[in-house]
Parts: C-alpha cells; structure tokens; sequence
C-alpha cells in the first residue's frame, strides 16, 4: 500500500487530493517567485504612461503608494484562507469550504473561470508588452529625423513577437520542477538590483529634473472627465494591473515544501517588496520628466513613454542597457504567470471543469509536470494576442479585464466566508496563519475597495467617449459572462459539482518519517 511520508502530503490527502506533483520549490524559491510574478520593475513601466496621460504627475505617485496599501490588505486576506487550504487551486479550491455544499458548484464554476480569464489575459498581456519594448528598442536604436523614427512597429510585429515570447515561456513552464525552482530562484535578487540600479542611475544621468512640488502635489485633468478627482481614480490601472495575482504563488503549493507557511508569507512579502520599489519607481521617472511631458514624453515617437525617459538620461547606449532590464524582468513575471495559470488550470481540470479534462489534467510522466496545461494556456494566450492585429482598443479591452476579474474573484471568496461563516454546513479550518480579529474588518476593507476600483477601472478613460477610445472590457467580461454561464446551463451544471475531493486518508495509509530511519 500507498504511503504518505511528510506532513505536505499528509496535509493534501486530508484536504482530499493524492500528491501527483513533485515538491521541490523551497523557501527562497518561493519568496523570489512571489516577487517575480508582480515583477514591478517590469510591469511598472509598461503601464507608467497611463495614470501621468489621466491624472498628471502627482496621480502616478499616489496612486501606486494608495493601490500598494490596499493590495497588502487583499493579500493579507487571500494569504489567510489559502494557509487553510494549500492546493494548486489557490482561491478557486478554497470555495468548497466557505460556501454551503448545495451551493459549491455554481460559486466554484464563476470564481474558477473568473480566475482563469483574469490569469490568462495578464499573461497575454505580458507578453504583448514584451513585444512592444523590444520593438521600442529597435524603434530607439534607428535613425531619427523630423520627430520620427526610421522605424515604427507594426500591431502585426508587435503581435508576432509576443507569440515568440509565449512559445519561450511555454518551453520554460515544461521544464521538471526541480529545473524551475534553479531558475526561479534568481528571478528576485535581478528584479531587486535593477530597479535599485536604474533609479539610481536616471537621477544621476537625467539632466534636467522636476521639482519635488511638481512630483508630489500636481495632480491634472487630462482625461477630459472635467474632474480631478476623478482623472485621478482613473490612474489606478497602472497598480491594479501590476499588483494583483496574489495567489499565483498557491498555485504552486502542490510543489512547495510546507505550503500552508511559506506560501502566505511569501504573498505578503512580495506585496511589501514590490509596493515599495514601485512607489520609488514611480518617483524616481516622475522626477525625470521633461517640463512638457505630456508631447515629448507620452507621445513619445518609440511608442512608450518609458523608454523615452531611459533615452533622455543615457542616450542610446544607455538607454538600451536599462530598458534590457526592464525586458528581462517583464520576462520573468510572464514565465511566472504561466506557471500559476497552467497549474489553475491542471487544478480546473483535474475536477472535470474543462472540455476535454482528462487530457489537460495529465502529469507528463518524464518531466512531472502538467505539461499538456502549460500549452493549452500558451495556445489560448496566443488566440488572445492575435486579436490585436486587427483592433488595438479591442486587445487593450481584453487585458483590462486581469486585475478585475482576478481580484474579484478573490473578494467573491471572501465574501462568502463573511456570508457563510456560521452556516451549519460550511467547516472552515484555519490554517497557519491567521489575520485574528484583524480578519472580519480587513475583509470588509478588500471587498469594499475592489467593487469600488473595479467599477472605476470599466469606466472610457478619455472623454469624449468615441469607438477608437471606448474602454471594451465591460463588453468583454459581459460576453465571457453570457459564454461560461450559458455553458453551464447547456448542461455543464449537471456534470460539474465543484473541487473533486476523496477521502485519500482512508485509502492511503500513513507513515511517520521517524518509522522509516
């Protein structure tokens, strides 16, 4: 017979599920995967000409120090119930035990696919924006004359390069366990010394800074929405996109020594790191722009306003060699975004909530791995980009819907454990860590704040609102809604009945290490 030889096994097969996945992640590798996953050096500056286009310069700053306090409360939240619960399923396993039995399905189903969509359009939007630096690159290494570039990226290149992207990480994902957990492993200390390096570097070389009243205090209405307050609002999509995911990392709990430990103080340890090079990311370039940034630098002929900043303090040279940091750590959070989704998905799949389960949900028996999981989001991911070669505001729609539909997903979760938490059908185990008294008030905080921003983030950014500059993501969300619910009805719903437990325990018996010496 079967045994169970260590406390992580013995804890999977109490939750109900065999160990089929190889534990080889440590504490170290799981701490630098946490960070690289929210890879802010990478993500912040994709996504830094959003909030200072809306809100002006001050919006950029305040924004990301408001967004990275409320992301340590919705962390500290989902880090409390997946310490209970450590599966490849993250949020989503979670819901067979804050929700009554009846109920488990069709609140597993919504969350499930809600999570899937918000992991897989981040991941496609990874890789778009990989696409779009290394052709600004290219764009910032060509001739220049008459406010131009000799080159200028086509949506078809961009597109083209952001599928080569994600044929690299799917080829990364497909390695064993043990050869990612060596990977991973510098995936942090890079992240953490290039941003330190480059913000020193860019108020070194930047000739000609802003003042510290222009960076802390200007706040504009650029969005046309005749409101400030508002404008500034708006500027929340650069945060909210790059600071979510927090349960990426118990997507890898099936592979983590003492899972239900590391990885809650991992997610909030990532969250902390990353909220405060973020925040000196985003003073640091908001001290470097020119007194008329909104031509020279979000209208920047490379096509993003980043790498025009990189270029004004280092020249070509220069700017190059930081914006090839930047590329390198967007990499790192895109292979690790497609290691979480492709593990939420064997997690999907393992409990019948895929056509074709049984095939997605397979263990390749020479790299331990769920390899089949990793190419069905590679090839998904890559269906998604293909979108942007015929409409840019449709593609830009669709990655919008990450950081809503991951973080409501996780707030749906925590809501239901409010909801139901004295029910006499819902048994809750608390896990390792535990927010205490603190856990009641801060859930209300996260929840209140995502319904909030969520509802904000759906708003058209500029006014007037025009069919090239419509935010589409309500439309999108809206036709994935009617897809996966119209499933479910069509039949789905009579199959489906949620995470897939057995009592493993009964059938697998147990073995102290001690009895093994």
């Amino acid at each position: 017979m079967a045994t169970i030889e260590d406390d992580d096994e013995r804890l999977l097969a109490r939750i109900g599920y065999k160990q089929e996945l190889r534990r080889e992640f440590t504490k170290w590798s799981t701490v630098s995967y946490a960070i690289s996953i929210l890879g802010v050096l990478g993500s912040q500056p994709a996504t830094y000409g959003v909030p200072i286009s809306l809100g002006g310069p001050a919006t950029a700053v305040w924004t990301w120090f408001i967004g990275s306090v409320m992301a340590m409360v919705i962390a500290s939240c989902v880090a409390e119930l997946v310490s209970a619960y450590p599966t490849a399923g993250g949020m989503y396993f979670v819901t067979k035990h804050v929700v009554p039995e009846k109920h488990v399905a069709i609140w597993a189903w919504t969350i499930g696919w809600c999570n899937f969509l918000g992991q897989a359009t981040g991941v496609a939007s990874l890789a778009y924006t990989i696409g779009q630096m290394i052709l600004a690159g290219a764009s910032m290494n060509s001739g220049y004359a008459d406010g131009t570039y000799a080159y200028s990226p086509t949506p078809a290149q961009t597109v083209l390069v952001a599928i080569l992207t994600l044929l690299v990480f799917g080829s990364i994902c497909s390695l064993t366990t043990k050869a990612l957990h060596r990977i991973v492993l510098w995936f942090a200390p890079i992240n953490i010394l290039a941003t330190i390096s480059i913000c020193i570097a860019l108020l070194v070389l930047t000739p000609d800074k802003r003042s510290a009243r222009f960076v802390f205090t200007d706040i504009e209405d650029y969005s046309g929405w005749g409101s400030k307050g508002f404008s500034f609002l708006l500027g929340f999509l650069n945060v909210a996109w790059v600071m979510t995911d927090y349960d990426g990392t118990t997507h890898m709990s099936e592979e983590t020594h003492d899972a239900a430990i590391r990885g809650p103080l991992a997610i909030r340890l990532a969250v902390l790191v990353s909220g405060i090079l973020g925040w000196v990311l985003n003073i640091t370039f908001t001290f470097c722009l020119t007194p008329n940034y909104m031509e020279d630098i979000v209208k920047s002929p490379t096509g993003l306003p980043i790498a025009q900043i990189f270029l004004n303090a280092g020249g070509k040279s220069g700017g190059s060699a930081m914006l090839f940091f930047v590329i390198l750590v967007q990499f790192f959070t895109g292979a690790s975004a497609l290691l979480a989704n492709a593990r939420m998905t064997y997690a999907f799949a393992r409990d019948e909530a895929l056509p074709f389960s049984g095939f997605w949900s397979k263990v390749n028996k020479t790299t331990g791995t769920p390899v089949n999981a990793v190419w069905l989001v590679v090839i998904f991911c890559c269906i998604l980009n293909l979108i942007g070669i015929g409409s840019t505001e449709t593609i830009y729609a669709i990655f919008n819907l990450c950081a809503p539909c991951l973080d409501l997903s996780y707030v749906a979760v925590l809501f239901a454990h409010l909801v139901y938490g004295n029910h006499s059908q819902v048994r809750f185990i608390e896990g390792p860590f535990t927010l205490g008294r603190w856990s009641k008030p801060l859930n209300i905080l996260a929840i209140s704040w995502v319904l909030f921003i969520s509802v904000v983030l759906f708003f058209p950014t500029t006014r007037p609102v025009t069919a090239t500059n419509m935010n589409y993501a309500i439309v999108v969300a809206g036709f994935v809604g009617l897809f996966s619910f119209g499933w479910w009805w069509a039949g789905a719903g009579r199959k489906y009945t949620g995470p897939r437990t057995q009592d493993i325990m009964e059938i697998v018996a147990t073995t102290e290490p001690d009895d093994y010496a």
